[in-house]
């Protein structure tokens, strides 16, 4: 085992960034031009680092496996984005920012990384307005702001429920630009199989071009992976169904450490599962929840008798409804962190107080802000003693402008009217914090190859606080990345072109081209379907919103043993030399059932409860806090990276010890 070094810059807090800056090495214009870059990956993260390389001079290639970067997973991001610019004048500041992301991850991300992040957060806004996205404004033409959870300030920018959608179209209107200049050249439809090292180095990637099946060869002088996260290794999540890990673990298996896996985050307000037919969940916006009251019934036969179909929501009055997370945490109510609500939601539900048919979901329901908006619309519209009903009609108009798109979609999947009776939501497999290890240039273990956005695991810690996905993506895009990769690029301005024709390039396809006449030769037992569900449900059982020890020991066995038989009787139709979706997906799940097992053996090392990482073993006993998450900061404040060694179970553990100078580690208090 070995320390890591993340290369944080000396001095105070506030200083790191600027004198960062000021301190490493440039590439100058005439060289740039010079120098080759992959951009695998072309969502926020991705898109926004491509576009602005490019603008300042490089030559990049793109590679995302749609059929075109509207695609990116980043559109399905609804609720907004995280600035600390005080517009509300509530008290916000990129140091309460920084200080709400750390607590909000439960004291175990980077203070350095998460500090430079509030302080680039300003600037993404700017960059975004400029591009034209249209976000909320309020009544005199300022951009409005509303409330996340895990924060006591109104800092999300937001554009209705499309702010991821708006925000992409943002950096793919500036890609495009590039390359139409011919500074960019985008493949779509290819899939990274390979990370090439010549020399030690990342120079390139082995794709292949899911259209004709063909094996390419690409090279460069540094590699960005920005591919998103690895939450369909549980198969139902909130994610797109083609959201895989292969980029992100094909270049761990090349030697880049693989951090804290087993962080991953249970959004609490997603559209429950309603059988076993489903292959995706929808999400339902955080945002919802600045309105939404969340409650169950406070009788268990009230919620029996719901369940059997004989008794509605809107029969109960107030006093038969628990509105659990407003009684347990008065201080955020129902923003309380997700990891709070949605291990709130489960104790009620596996308590008896479900709402569905199922047993597990509760209601969000906007009865009484559609009464509070109906009202105050009255006032300012000069209406007189207005009727109930003109309250209400008012009332949902306000709704439907801040709402309606996802009140629509609610509506469509459900066929039930959420104007008239309350959503009912439970939590589901929505972000991974865990991720490619990095430095604070953003680079992994292997030099030349840096991954940015959710691919990376810097700056959520143990739990990702609502909208700072979105920042962190723009963030190492836009301003982090294309100051950082300069730094190391500046020693190749003499490199010249990296030829393709290597021995390096050779056994790299050999090995892509190997495995994949393994994955074609399988006995044809069962479909890649059936291996993907029943890894996510071991993985949702025993790896899901609460671990114990018993559970992750049986998990990695499990996976271990289901692995073994995939690769014995997978069945892969078609050939390998055409376009293949089964081939794809067989690809996608061999990898998810190496990283299944991993992230259940980082679970079962991590004997605290921390975030998004609840283990069973560790809660506070007595007192306010009890039954909450126990941290132990003596033993476990510090960045698990594994390392390659073959199979997951022998991944050897390194260190990156965190240090916290400028915040005190406190218990995780929100009552």
């Amino acid at each position: 085992m070995s320390i890591l070094d993340s290369k944080i810059p000396d001095g105070p807090l506030a200083d790191k960034w600027t004198k960062h800056k000021n301190t490493i090495n440039l590439v100058n214009p005439a060289n740039k031009r010079n120098i080759d870059v992959i951009v695998v990956g072309t969502g926020l993260a991705g898109g926004s680092a491509a576009a602005t390389l490019a603008e300042l001079g490089y030559n990049v290639k793109t590679f995302c496996y749609q059929d075109s970067p509207r695609r990116a997973h980043s559109i399905a991001a609804q609720g907004g984005i995280n600035a600390a610019k005080n517009y509300q004048g509530d008290g916000d500041s990129d140091y309460r920012l920084f200080y709400d992301t750390v607590k909000g991850g439960d004291y175990r991300s980077r203070e350095a990384n998460v500090y430079r992040l509030a302080e680039v957060s300003g600037n993404i806004i700017d960059q975004c307005v400029a591009q034209g996205v249209p976000f909320a404004r309020e009544y005199g033409g300022l951009l409005d702001n509303r409330s996340f959870g895990g924060v006591l300030v109104s800092r999300t920018f937001y554009a209705k429920g499309q702010t991821g959608q708006q925000l992409l179209l943002g950096a793919y209107s500036a890609m495009n630009r590039q390359i139409n200049r011919g500074k960019i050249q985008a493949f779509n439809r290819h899939e990274m199989l390979d990370l090439v090292k010549i020399d030690g180095k990342a120079r390139g990637i082995i794709a292949r071009n899911l259209v004709t099946g063909e094996i390419e060869r690409h090279s460069a002088h540094a590699v960005v992976l920005a591919t998103g996260g690895y939450g369909n290794v549980f198969f139902l999540s909130t994610n797109a169904m083609g959201s895989n890990v292969m980029a992100a673990w094909r270049a761990h298996r090349r030697g880049a450490y693989f951090a804290n896996p087993c962080y991953t985050q249970i959004h609490p307000t997603c559209i429950p599962v309603s059988g076993d037919h489903q292959s995706k969940l929808t999400l339902m916006s955080e945002s919802l929840r600045n309105d939404g009251r969340i409650w169950v019934p406070k009788r268990k036969e009230d919620a029996e008798a719901i369940r059997a179909g004989k008794l509605k929501p809107t029969q109960l009055s107030e006093d038969e409804r628990d509105y659990y997370l407003e009684r347990r945490y008065p201080a955020f109510g129902n923003l309380v962190p997700r990891d709070v609500a949605s291990r709130a939601a489960k104790e009620r539900c596996d308590a008896g107080f479900g709402v569905n048919k199922t047993g597990e979901a509760v209601y969000l329901d906007f009865a009484s802000a559609i009464q509070r908006y109906g009202k105050e619309k009255a006032l300012t519209s000069g209406i007189e003693n207005p009727s109930k009903e003109e309250i209400t009609k008012l009332g949902e108009e306000v709704i439907e402008n801040k709402y309606g798109n996802l009140f629509q979609m609610y509506e469509k999947i459900v066929d039930e009217n959420p104007y008239k009776t309350p959503m009912m939501i439970y939590p589901a497999v929505h972000y991974t914090m865990g991720g490619l290890w990095v430095d604070y240039n953003l680079q992994t273990t292997v030099p030349g190859c840096y991954a940015a956005g959710e691919a990376n695991f810097s700056d959520h810690g143990a739990n990702r606080l609502g909208a700072s996905a979105l920042m962190q993506g723009l963030a190492d895009g836009y301003f982090v990345l294309p100051y950082t990769i300069g730094d190391y690029l500046s020693h190749d301005i003499r490199t010249g072109k990296i030829p393709t024709d290597t021995p390096e390039f050779d056994q790299a396809e050999k090995d892509v081209k190997d495995r994949i006449q393994k994955l074609m030769g399988g006995s044809g037992e069962h479909s890649v379907d059936y291996y993907h569900k029943k890894l996510g449900k071991i993985m949702w059982n025993k790896c899901g919103m609460s671990r114990n020890e018993q559970g992750l020991k049986e998990a990695i066995d499990e996976i271990a043993a289901l692995r073994e038989d995939f690769w014995k009787n997978v069945k892969v139709p078609g050939t390998a030399d055409s376009m293949n979706p089964e081939l794809e997906k067989a690809g996608r799940v061999a990898d998810f059932l190496e990283l299944g097992e991993l992230f259940a053996k980082d679970a079962l090392d991590r004997n605290e409860s921390c975030g998004g990482h609840f283990r069973e073993e560790s809660v506070e006993q007595d007192g306010e806090q009890k039954g909450e998450a126990l941290r132990d900061d003596v033993n476990y404040k510090y960045v698990a990276a594994w390392e390659y060694k073959g199979e997951p179970k022998d991944a050897a553990l390194h260190k990156e010890e965190l240090n916290f100078e400028n915040i005190e580690l406190k218990t995780r208090s929100y009552k």
